[in-house]
């Protein structure tokens, strides 16, 4: 190979973002990406990159999500032209919602060869809407211009806006690469490349406090992305906190475990609730979503960066950076909701087999600190808000649009960022939609990956809507439980997971202590 402007300018791109800290990249092989591959490749033969190979880029887009989950770091994603660049979607959608920053470098046709019926070419600029925070249409290199100047303003730009310090929400960027041919060359090689990229500017905003009633009765909610402030508000004050278990706030003494039942049931408790101050995006509970219609009820909106505005009643009195109260909250209230919630938890009776609950306080007793949960968005992150245990460790959920699409993969870029061990708790179907993202590229190296399935033989969660109580059993199999037949033992074998099936709490146990990529199957019911 020779030198060529497209292999000059990802050369030079890639290694300035490496140089700035980005250096997760998810490649999948393409064509008209080559340049970029060659580039990539380089650096992470010279440990300057992690480099991770998927043949599909749905697969890889949501692992490049789950890197960034775990990180806070951009990933960087590349793709080919065509339908590559639209399989990232999926992926695009839930990082724009759920605020998690990704930076895809999706190659594309010179400008040209668009709106001709060029191969493989299609609208990429644009393809993304408002999902994207900012798009870049990089014009093809030239030998009179590589477009190698242009390098550090953009890599900056790009980073800055993938992280939110402009002052938005982070999220993901596009940045659309055209190349002509030659597509790639064999110098410069990345690696040996110093590309300086300025930092700019931090984005300084003033906060805005209130100061509350505090003999208002008030609960705090907790939903994905809340982190630690929820707790913190809650214990400084007394306040009961009702924390879904992705909000990293599950824990403490002032944790409500079992709220969704109480609010349920508990009418007299439920009744006295005069406020609601909401942290993060709570999405799981109708009866808590019940509380921000109630005009009994004030909302009070904590900002948050990452999943942005949340105010589904369009009722929220303020939204704030902080809040204080004017007197003292009466321990009453927290000892009242302390005491329910104990209640209901020692009545409820264990289940001689092998239940969700007791899947649930397994799981978590399983994870330690420093190791990483997933929760995929079916049943049993509904079972986990009822019956986890108050206890802070690494719990993740794509809760941005709450889709069962790329849960493997998540999980599996979870596990590839941190090198620790990772779990992922998911039912038979979400597994299935994303069964390809089990393909293992040997190069990935060792990881500690166990998807718990609990296989019900289809969406049990489907069980709660309305059609369950008015169609036939057969009807509603077929629109909505959905069971299939596949044999997972086989599916994980297929694909190289060590496959352990589980009837018991004891063999439960066992199970979570077996490292490596470990498939194991619970089968209810």
């Amino acid at each position: 190979m020779s030198s060529s402007p497209a292999q000059s300018l990802a050369s030079h791109l890639l290694a300035a973002f490496a140089g700035a800290g980005v250096d997760q990249i998810y490649l999948a092989p393409g064509a008209r990406s080559q340049a970029l591959a060659i580039a990539a490749g380089q650096l992470a033969d010279a440990d300057k990159a992690d480099l991770f190979i998927r043949l599909d880029e749905r697969s890889m887009a949501f692992s490049a999500l789950g890197s960034s989950l775990a990180t806070g770091k951009p990933a960087l994603v590349i793709t080919t032209s065509g339908t590559a660049v639209a399989n990232l979607h999926p992926a695009v959608l839930e990082a724009h919602h759920s605020g998690v920053p990704l930076i895809l470098l999706t190659a594309d046709r010179p400008h040209e060869l668009r709106d001709v019926g060029a191969n493989q070419t299609t609208k990429q600029v644009g393809i993304f809407d408002d999902s994207v925070r900012i798009v870049f249409d990089v014009e093809a290199p030239t030998v009179e211009d590589d477009g190698v100047k242009g390098v550090p303003l953009l890599v900056s730009t790009a980073i800055r806006a993938a992280l939110g310090l402009g002052g938005s929400r982070p999220g993901p960027v596009q940045i659309n690469l055209a190349f002509r041919e030659p597509l790639s060359g064999d110098s410069p090689n990345a690696a040996e490349l110093e590309v300086e990229v300025p930092t700019g500017e931090e984005h300084e905003t003033e906060l805005e406090f209130a100061i509350l009633d505090g003999s208002v009765p008030t609960v705090v909610v907790a939903g994905a992305g809340s982190e630690e402030g929820a707790v913190e508000l809650a214990e400084a004050y007394g306040l009961p906190i009702f924390a879904e278990p992705s909000s990293s706030a599950r824990f403490g003494d002032n944790a409500v475990l079992c709220y969704p039942l109480l609010l349920a049931n508990s009418k007299a408790l439920a009744d006295r609730i005069g406020r609601v101050i909401v942290f993060g995006k709570p999405t799981l509970t109708r009866s808590v979503i019940r509380l921000f219609f109630n005009e009994n009820v004030e909302v009070v909106v904590v900002r948050n960066r990452a999943m942005g505005l949340f105010d589904v009643s369009r009722r929220a009195s303020m939204f704030v950076d902080d809040v204080t109260f004017d007197v003292d909250v009466d321990g009453e209230w927290l000892e009242a909701w302390r005491v329910a919630d104990q209640t209901v938890r020692l009545s409820t009776p264990v289940s001689e087999t092998l239940s969700r609950r007791e899947i649930v306080e397994q799981v978590w007793s399983a994870t330690g600190p420093g190791e990483n949960l997933l929760l995929g968005a079916s049943r049993m992150i509904r079972e986990a808000e009822i019956w986890a245990p108050a206890k802070n460790i690494n719990v993740f959920a794509n809760r941005g649009l709450a889709g069962i699409d790329g849960t493997v993969a998540t999980a599996t870029g979870i596990a590839l960022a941190t090198r620790e061990q990772t779990r992922a708790l998911i039912g038979d179907l979400t597994l299935l939609h994303d069964a390809s993202s089990m393909v293992i590229d040997p190069l990935d190296g060792p990881i500690n990956l166990q998807l718990v399935v609990v296989n019900d033989r289809g969406g049990s969660i489907f069980e709660a809507l309305e059609p369950a109580k008015t169609l036939s059993e057969q009807s509603f199999d077929r629109l909505f439980r959905t069971p299939q037949d596949v044999n997972i033992a086989t599916l994980a074998v297929a694909y190289g997971w060590l496959h352990i099936p589980v009837h018991t709490e004891v063999e439960l146990e066992a199970a979570l202590g077996q490292p490596g990529r470990v498939l194991i199957e619970v089968k209810l019911g």
